[in-house]
C-alpha cells in the first residue's frame, strides 16, 4: 500500500474549486442572457442554445471523458479538459454573432466533460485509503456543484450589472490558470492500456444530444411535429446503437457489466431526476425575482445567496454524519421528498408577493433537500464501482444528472410558456406559467423520492459501515 498523499486537502481545495466552477459555467449566463441577446442579436428561440450547447456537449461526453479518465491518467485529461475550457470561455467572450458565441458554449462544454470524471476519479485516488476521509472529502468535493449552480446566478447579476456579459466567460481564464497552475498538487495516476469505443462515442453523444434538442425544440415547432418525431426517433436509434455496440466490441465506452453494481441504477435515476427537478427551480425563480418582482441582475442573485449558505452548510457539516447514522436510502429519498415540498411552496407565489414571504422560506427548503439528496445519491452511485471503473461511474452520474437538468428544464419550459411565461410585461400570466413550473418540477422531485424508498436496496446496504468497508477494498484493490 502506497504512502498517503500529505496535500491531499490542498488537492481537494483544487478538485472543488474545478466542480464548482463546471457547474457554475451551466448557471452563470441566466442573468446575462438579455445582455447578450441585445448585443449578438440572439432571436428569442436561438437564445436557449447559450445554455444547451454547453449542457449538451458536457452531458453527451462524459461518458467518453471518464473513459479517458481511465485510460490516459485521470491527471493529465483533468489538465487537458482546463486548457479546452479556457479556450472556449475565449471563444464565447470574444463572440461578435450568434454562431461564434454558441460554438464558444460547446467547447467549454467539451472541457467540463473532461474535468468532471477525472476530478472524481483523482479524488478517489487522494481518499479511498481512508473511509472516513473519502466522506468529509465527497462531502466538500459534493458540496462544490450545487453551490456552485447557485452562485453562478449571483456573480452573474455581479459581472453583468456592474461590468459586461463578455465577463461572465472572462473569469474562467486567471481561474482556469491558476487552476492550471496547481496541478502539481494533484497524484499523477497512470492509465492503462486499451482503445477508445469511438462508435459507442459517436452514437451516445448524438443520441443524447438529439434526444435534447427535440425536448428544446418541441414547444416552438410542435410536439407532434414531424422535426420533433423524427428528432426523437434518431435519438432512440443511436442510443440503442450504442447498447448494442457496448455488448459487440471488446473495449467497449461503457461495459455494461457496471449496471451489476448494486444500486447504481436506482442512484442514477434518482440523480437524473433531481436535476430535473432543481435546475428548472433555479431558472424559474431568477426569472420571477426579475421579471415579476422586478429585481435587477444584481438583486435577484443575492436573493439566492441564503440557499447557498444553507446548501453549503449542511452539506459539509452535517449531511455526511446524517448518511453515518441513516444510511442513504432515507436521505436519497426523504430529500427528494423535501426537495418536491419546498417546489410546491414556490408555486403559490403571488403576482404581487415579495421575497421574504413568497421566496425565502419556500426556497430554504428546497435548498434543504437538495442538500439531504445529493451527496448520498453521488456516493451511492460510485461507492460499488471497482477502482478501475471510478472515472466511468463518475461520467456515467455526471451525465445523468446534466441531461435530466437538460431535460426537465426544456419540459417545464414548455409547461410554463403554455401558461403564460412567455407574456413579458403581464405579471399575472407570468407568475401562473412560473408557479406551472415548480408544481410539475414538484411533481419530479416527489416521484424521485417516492421511487428510491420503493425500489431502492435495503439503507442498510448503504449506511456508513458498509460504505466504508466498500471504500476500503477499492483502496486495497488500487494499492493507495
Amino acid at each position: 500500500m502506497s504512502a498517503v498523499n500529505p496535500r491531499r486537502w490542498w488537492a481537494l481545495l483544487v478538485l472543488a474549486a474545478a466542480q464548482f466552477m463546471v457547474i457554475m459555467d451551466t448557471s452563470i449566463i441566466g442573468v446575462a442572457l438579455p445582455e447578450m441577446q441585445k448585443d449578438l442579436g440572439f432571436s428569442q428561440g436561438e437564445l436557449q442554445w447559450v445554455f444547451n450547447a454547453y449542457v449538451i456537449a458536457f452531458g453527451g461526453l462524459l461518458l467518453l471523458g471518464g473513459r479517458l479518465s481511465d485510460l490516459l491518467g485521470a491527471r493529465k485529461v483533468f489538465t487537458t479538459g482546463w486548457v479546452v475550457l479556457i479556450a472556449g470561455s475565449v471563444v464565447a467572450a470574444a463572440a461578435q454573432s450568434v454562431t461564434v458565441e454558441v460554438v464558444g458554449r460547446a467547447v467549454q462544454g467539451v472541457g467540463g466533460a473532461l474535468i468532471a470524471p477525472s476530478a472524481m476519479t483523482l479524488l478517489m485516488m487522494l481518499f479511498g485509503h481512508n473511509p472516513r476521509e473519502l466522506g468529509k472529502a465527497m462531502a466538500l468535493y459534493g458540496a462544490a456543484a450545487p453551490a456552485g449552480g447557485t452562485a453562478g446566478v449571483f456573480l452573474g447579476g455581479v459581472f453583468t450589472e456592474w461590468l459586461s456579459w463578455p465577463w461572465v466567460f472572462v473569469i474562467y481564464v486567471p481561474i482556469g490558470v491558476a487552476t492550471l497552475a496547481a496541478t502539481g498538487l494533484l497524484p499523477a495516476v497512470a492509465g492503462r492500456r486499451g482503445g477508445v469505443d469511438v462508435l459507442g462515442a459517436v452514437a451516445v453523444t448524438a443520441g443524447l444530444a438529439l434526444a435534447v434538442l427535440a425536448v428544446v425544440r418541441a414547444p416552438e415547432a410542435g410536439w407532434g411535429s414531424t422535426g420533433t418525431v423524427l428528432e426523437l426517433i434518431a435519438a432512440v436509434v443511436l442510443l440503442a446503437l450504442f447498447l448494442v455496440v457496448q455488448k459487440a466490441v471488446r473495449e467497449p465506452l461503457m461495459p455494461l457489466a457496471i449496471w451489476r453494481v448494486p444500486r447504481l441504477g436506482s442512484a442514477n435515476l434518482a440523480m437524473t431526476l433531481l436535476g430535473a427537478a432543481w435546475i428548472p427551480m433555479w431558472y424559474f425563480l431568477n426569472l420571477y425575482l426579475q421579471q415579476v418582482l422586478g429585481y435587477g441582475a444584481f438583486e435577484s442573485g443575492a436573493a439566492l445567496l441564503p440557499m447557498t449558505v444553507l446548501l453549503m452548510i449542511f452539506m459539509t457539516a452535517i449531511t455526511a454524519r446524517l448518511m453515518a447514522k441513516l444510511g442513504a436510502k432515507p436521505l436519497i429519498g426523504g430529500g427528494l421528498l423535501v426537495l418536491a415540498a419546498g417546489l410546491l411552496w414556490l408555486s403559490a407565489v403571488e403576482p404581487t408577493g415579495t421575497f421574504v414571504v413568497d421566496v425565502l422560506p419556500a426556497s430554504l427548503v428546497a435548498a434543504l433537500g437538495m442538500s439531504l439528496a445529493y451527496i448520498p445519491t453521488m456516493m451511492t452511485a460510485m461507492s460499488g464501482a471497482p477502482q478501475e471503473q471510478a472515472g466511468l461511474a463518475s461520467g456515467i452520474v455526471n451525465t445523468t444528472y446534466q441531461v435530466g437538468s437538460a431535460l426537465g428544464l426544456a419540459a417545464l419550459t414548455a409547461v410554463a410558456t403554455s401558461r403564460g411565461a412567455g407574456e413579458l410585461g403581464n405579471l399575472p400570466a407570468l407568475t401562473d406559467g412560473f408557479s406551472s413550473a415548480f408544481v410539475w418540477a414538484a411533481v419530479i422531485a416527489a416521484a424521485g423520492g417516492l421511487i428510491t424508498l420503493v425500489a431502492m436496496r435495503g439503507d442498510k446496504s448503504t449506511a456508513a459501515g458498509q460504505a466504508d468497508s466498500e471504500s476500503a477494498g477499492q483502496a486495497e484493490r488500487a494499492g493507495v
